[in-house]
């Protein structure tokens, strides 16, 4: 899985690039699709906002693009929340794809309708014939 990792105000130290790629890591486990994934993380260095650790991935799918931002006030927690959030939203896109697909083609609904309709104008014709006959007799 082909992932870019960039830091604003940030150092990408090793173990924050092996902590990110364990947790973004289970995302292709439930779609194979996935053909990139960016990832920055950014500090803001004001000291007045709480949640100052931010975690924002982009990941491309060959049917959507996903774009998520979780805040927290450590890095390893906004990593956990959107990790938490893109495997939802991963697992929801694939499973409405799935659900999409019927397995059956135009051509076999067009003319299974067609028979249906066939069906009703034999059985309206035949209750027809039934009505004459009765009426002259």
């Amino acid at each position: 899985m082909p992932f870019t990792l960039n830091g604003r105000n940030i150092e990408i130290t090793k173990a924050i690039r092996d902590y990110v790629e364990e947790k973004i890591g289970r995302i292709v486990r439930h779609n194979n699709q996935i053909m990139n994934i960016k990832i920055t993380l950014t500090v803001t260095k004001n000291p007045s906002v709480k949640k100052s650790h931010t975690a924002e991935v982009t990941c491309l799918l060959n049917s959507h693009v996903v774009k998520i931002s979780e805040s927290a006030e450590s890095m390893y927690a906004s990593i956990d929340l959107l990790a938490d959030r893109i495997d939802r939203k991963v697992k929801e896109i694939k499973e409405r794809l799935m659900s999409n697909k019927t397995g059956k083609s135009i051509r076999t609904e067009i003319q299974s309708e067609e028979a249906f309709e066939e069906e009703e104008f034999t059985e309206a014709e035949e209750s027809s014939v039934d009505i004459e006959l009765e009426s002259k007799y």
